[in-house]
């Protein structure tokens, strides 16, 4: 018999079932949500892995399409590579989860989730967040929990804790708050130039929700969960650390690591390793630990020198942003291109754009998300960071940068209306030493206002990192992270913005959680760094988006026509659309509710193609002048073909002033004439005239 629990949460019951389904996994729920039901379990081996310094966290999860009643696409008709939404979804479980395993632990453990049904009214990724937290928690899987997950929209000045589909459709804000008991551990955003006052208060809002939550997942372990079990710690032995303190004492390590240039440090350390490595090459315990011992030395030194000097690696102040640099222009032939550069970290963006038939189809459980016309990519080659690395495509976390910069310049891109265009950006990392997701937002904002997208306001992005000490009130905030400052550090928290607000947040830690105070500090610094970037740099090189896309992009008119007329201008068989564009050479889009989008690089040919459409769908007016191709010829007249599907006839005494006696001596088959229509009558058969046509 399996035990149910029940809560209510943002209106709708909660349910866990334990002991229902998944009991050979080390802890299983199967969790409901109003309708949305997920089969969350949590497995760790039973031995750690050897020969590995980190910890192995697998997070998995599965989208099935027949949660939503469908058959996925394809030929084999089965669900294949994880979807974008499904990578996002694993690493926003992952992020809350980690910093609560111990750092020293080293048995694999997988995060399994399986979406099974789907309600409109509430989000599978919540329900799999919260379902992961309680199935770790009741395992005996060593985890300092729970933690829990609230999701708060944005409509009407009103706050909404967990948003159905279609109040997300309508939110000025997406955000998703994890929280311990004490301390807020994960946020992510997307906001509409939210700001930063009203983020706040929903951030914080969001924490109070989740204490509720906490409170039934404490009395689901109290009743349910197993004693945590012990495990083989993989801390670096302290005589080796000792002994390698020793060698080199904090000033050497301080010496080595205190540079501004990446690869003079990681020089640095080499040589420190390679000499260690001849001391312990009999000691095969010791000389298997070095790298970690390495590392930890490392950490202790940076973490100090900065906490207790305010002293960072290099000689920056706290609130101190690298060097910056901005260009445009820099690839020819492609629609928009831009380089930002800060410090060691340098992104080049390039934006493509093309018609809105060219905008990327999603296949997944969101109904209300078929398609995207703004889609960012962002790529980190291994030559990158000086390391050589066979490409085998993007991973989880190339998808989470991209979607990162998408999501913060997604407020900002023209409706269709105003630009009917998909646009494509894809960010390539140059060079990386912190924070390349934010430089990809700067770099991807230049990149649009140089293709002459005209975009609302202008956005650019930094993150700020934490060193904390033995109290709460010991911390120092940083502004512009690097890369030995995020590996070192407590927390990676980046912002990207407009000058009225914030538009995307994602902030990673390794510690369990923020205070509201270090929250507040790391807001206030992201903005203060956010509009200088925007003032100083980006909008110096480029003041504002270019008023007409490049000569390179397709040029692209919109026109309205009755839905009704849509037939017309296909005509039998496709033949009068592709009529249209073989004498034009453009691009036909047109939806069902009459929207007629016209692409094409030949500004002339698309003019030329309004034209046509227009004359097809546009009434014939009585005393209005056309011009129109002969196509046939009969003995008492000529018949003037006025749109591919409208025919009218100049009857042989409307041809000339004077008395004509054969029609051919004044038209031929094929002859471009300038006529005037006379009549239409009530069957619509058309009456021209040549001779009236300059009257």
């Amino acid at each position: 018999m399996y035990k149910k629990f029940e809560m209510e949460l943002a209106g709708r019951t909660l349910r866990v079932d334990v002991d229902r389904v998944g009991k050979q996994a080390n802890g299983a729920v199967l969790i409901h949500y109003g309708d949305t039901v997920v089969l969350s379990t949590a497995t760790a081996a039973k031995e750690p892995r050897e020969g590995i310094d980190f910890f192995p966290l697998s997070v998995e999860y599965n989208e099935k399409m027949y949660a939503v009643g469908k058959i996925p696409g394809g030929f084999n008709k089965r669900e294949g590579k994880a979807s974008e939404n499904a990578t996002l979804t694993c690493r926003v479980i992952d992020r809350p989860m980690r910093p609560l395993f111990p750092k020293d632990y080293r048995n694999d453990v997988t995060l399994e989730n399986l979406v099974m049904s789907v309600d409109p009214e509430c989000a599978p990724e919540l329900t799999a967040m919260l379902g992961t937290a309680i199935a770790v928690s009741i395992s005996d899987i060593p985890f300092d929990g729970p933690c829990a997950t609230t999701q708060v929209g944005l409509v009407d000045g009103e706050f909404i804790f967990n948003p159905n589909s279609t109040q997300n459709l309508n939110s000025d804000l997406k955000l998703t708050v994890a929280s311990t008991r004490e301390k807020v551990i994960m946020i992510e955003a997307g906001a509409n130039e939210v700001p930063e006052d009203k983020m706040l208060e929903a951030i914080f809002a969001a924490h109070e929700v989740n204490q509720k939550v906490i409170e039934f997942i404490d009395q689901i372990v109290a009743e349910c969960g197993k004693p945590k079990s012990s495990y083989t710690s993989y801390a670096v032995p302290e005589d080796l650390m000792a002994d390698i303190m020793a060698e080199y004492p904090m000033e050497s390590m301080e010496e080595a690591v205190f540079t501004d240039d990446k690869q003079t440090r990681e020089n640095n350390i080499f040589a420190m390793k390679e000499k260690l490595r001849e001391k312990y090459a009999d000691n095969e315990a010791w000389l298997g630990r070095l790298d970690d011992a390495l590392y930890q030395y490392q950490k202790k030194t940076v973490r100090k020198m900065i906490l207790k000097d305010h002293k960072r690696p290099d000689g920056r102040a706290i609130n101190q942003i690298r060097p910056l640099a901005a260009e445009v222009d820099i690839i020819p032939r492609v629609h928009g291109s831009a380089m930002f550069t800060r410090g060691q970290t340098q992104i080049c963006d390039v934006v493509t754009l093309a018609p809105l038939s060219e905008a990327q189809k999603v296949e997944g459980l969101d109904v209300n998300i078929t398609t995207k016309r703004y889609i960012h990519h962002y790529n980190f080659p291994s030559y990158s960071v000086g390391e050589t690395k066979v490409s085998r495509g993007p991973g989880r976390r190339e998808i989470g940068h991209g979607a990162l910069a998408e999501r913060a310049l997604l407020p900002v891109i023209p409706s269709e209306d105003v630009f009917p265009y998909a646009i494509r950006a894809v960010s390539e990392t140059f060079e990386s030493n912190g924070s390349t997701s934010m430089a990809s937002t700067c770099a991807s904002c230049m990149s649009l206002m140089a293709a002459g997208v005209p975009i609302k306001a202008p956005v650019a992005g930094i993150s700020c990192g934490l060193v904390t000490g033995e109290t709460d009130d010991d911390y120092v905030v940083l502004t512009d992270i690097q890369g030995l400052e995020d590996f070192f550090g407590d927390m990676d928290f980046k912002v990207a913005g407009t000058k009225e607000g914030i538009t995307a947040i994602q902030m990673d830690i390794k510690i369990h959680g923020l205070t509201t105070d270090i929250i507040k500090e790391a807001i206030r610094r992201t903005r203060e760094a956010r509009v200088y970037i925007l003032d100083e740099v980006m909008l110096k090189c480029i003041p504002a988006p270019r008023p007409e896309v490049n000569e390179y992009a397709p040029k692209i008119l919109m026109m309205q026509v009755d839905p009704d007329k849509i037939g017309e201008i296909i005509g039998q068989k496709g033949k009068t659309i592709n009529a249209i564009i073989d004498e034009t050479g453009v691009k036909i889009d047109i939806d069902d509710d009459g929207k007629v989008s016209i692409c094409g690089v030949d500004k002339a040919g698309i003019e030329r193609a309004i034209e046509i459409i227009h004359s097809i769908v546009d009434p014939i007016e009585v005393g209005k002048t056309y011009v129109g191709k002969v196509v046939r010829i009969m003995p008492f007249g000529a018949f003037v073909e006025l749109s591919p599907n409208k025919d009218g006839m100049i009857h042989i005494s409307k041809l000339d002033s004077k008395r004509v006696a054969k029609v051919e001596d004044v038209v031929n088959i094929g002859d471009t004439v300038r006529v005037k229509v006379l009549d239409v009558d009530r069957m619509g058969k058309i009456s021209l005239s040549l001779k009236d046509a300059d009257k």
